[in-house]
This record gives C-alpha cells, sequence and structure tokens, in this order.
C-alpha cells in the first residue's frame, strides 16, 4: 500500500466487521471494503470446538484489507447449550430438522457479538457495524432474521450516546441478509474472496479441514454447486 492509499485507508469512514472466518463474513468484509468503509474485523474466541475458524478470520482480515483485526475472549461455553460450545453434544452430520433450533445454536451469541461490536463502533465514531447474517439458506437460527437485525438496530440507538446525543444514526448492516448460499458465493468471488482461505465447518480439523457432513459443510458445499463455482474447501 502505497503513502497516498494509507492516509485515504485512514480519512475513510470506519465500520466494524463481524468477522468468523467463514464463507459468509468474508463476503461480508469485502462488500464493507469496496463500500470504502475503513474496516475494524472483530472476531472472538469465544469457547468453539476448534480455533481454526479464528486462524481462518485472520487470514481473511488480512488478505481483505481490514485496518486492523481484534480477537476478544467471551467464554459462551461456560453455560454451554450448543454443540459448538459444550463437547458432550454431538455435532448433527446427517442433516437437520427445518422446522427445529438446530443444536448448533449458541444461545445470545450474535447478541453477545453485535453488543461488543456496538461498544467499539462508539469508540471508533463509526455508524456502521456488517454482520453477515443470512436467512435464505442459514441453520435456523433465531439471531439470523431480519426482525432480529431490526430490533438490535432500533436498540442501539436507544441505548449509546451516539445513538441518543449523535447526528447520524447507528446502523447495523446485514448485506447478505436476503441472499443464497450461492448469491453469496457469487457476489465474494466477484469482490475477490479467497474461499480457500475461509471455514466455516462446524467440527474442523487443527489444519481447518472440514467434515464435509454438517449442516455447515452441507450449506457451503451446496452454495458453491449452485453457483457454477469450484470448491475449494479441504475435506478430511
Amino acid at each position: 500500500m502505497t503513502s497516498v492509499d494509507a492516509t485515504a485507508v485512514v480519512a475513510a469512514a470506519p465500520a466494524v466487521v463481524l468477522v468468523s472466518g467463514g464463507l459468509d463474513s468474508a463476503t461480508c468484509l469485502a462488500i464493507a471494503r469496496a463500500e470504502g468503509f475503513r474496516c475494524h474485523a472483530l472476531s472472538f474466541r469465544y469457547g468453539q470446538r476448534h480455533l481454526a475458524e479464528l486462524e481462518a478470520a485472520g487470514r481473511v482480515a488480512a488478505q481483505l484489507g481490514a485496518f486492523e483485526h481484534r480477537i476478544m475472549d467471551v467464554d459462551l461455553a461456560a453455560f454451554g447449550g450448543s454443540a459448538l460450545t459444550d463437547p458432550a453434544l454431538a455435532v448433527p452430520q446427517d442433516g437437520v430438522s427445518s422446522q427445529a433450533i438446530p443444536i448448533t445454536y449458541v444461545p445470545a451469541r450474535n447478541t453477545v457479538f453485535l453488543a461488543f461490536a456496538l461498544a467499539w463502533a462508539e469508540v471508533l465514531g463509526a455508524h456502521d457495524i456488517f454482520i453477515g447474517v443470512n436467512a435464505v439458506d442459514y441453520s435456523g437460527y433465531p439471531d439470523c432474521r431480519p426482525e432480529f437485525i431490526a430490533a438490535f438496530e432500533a436498540m442501539a440507538n436507544l441505548a449509546t450516546r451516539e445513538g441518543v446525543d449523535g447526528r447520524e444514526r447507528l446502523r447495523i448492516r446485514a448485506p447478505l441478509l436476503d441472499s443464497s448460499k450461492a448469491d453469496i458465493v457469487r457476489r465474494g468471488a466477484a469482490l475477490g474472496v479467497d474461499f480457500g482461505a475461509t471455514v466455516s465447518c462446524y467440527q474442523a480439523d487443527a489444519s481447518g479441514a472440514a467434515c464435509g457432513r454438517c449442516d455447515a459443510c452441507r450449506l457451503r458445499k451446496a452454495g458453491f454447486a449452485a453457483a457454477g463455482q469450484p470448491d475449494p474447501t479441504r475435506y478430511r
């Protein structure tokens, strides 16, 4: 990056972008960058089954030009209640019911993550927070619905100094909310996302290799197939 480019980046409007290391959040970061924001990437070590996704988040943040990348520690495993945080609960490998919230749902995870992002946004003077949730090809999580995003945005503008005293509203940006997984793959590819650097699997091994059977892997594989794009995922 040249000094002129660096100056332009610093002068750009800041945005906090939640980056998990998966396909959706990588595309979301690429969108925020393409819109001209100075992207402050935020990831979480929350007691998840593996840390390969955090290594992927670091790669994604670097490759997509995030201004900085922070990893916060939040021990959601202390409460359990999810196959992603409690090793005693098995990750479903043969599909999940579309009528029920699956055991891989982590209680209040997006609420907690957005709350941290909101606090950082206030300090940065940012009015935009990006999150890569989508309500089309998703796993039935209640905190991926448009109603949740709208409700959190309303709360953010009631519960913060910037929301009360500021001249500009705080916005929770979910640009993939109405996108299918195939749409996300196409959009990310067009923006130069290296999907081979991402990890989506609920039970990836230490190297990031995917199981190919969990719901996240199934949605990811189907997305690449429907988009007509080669799947760069490393499967065990």
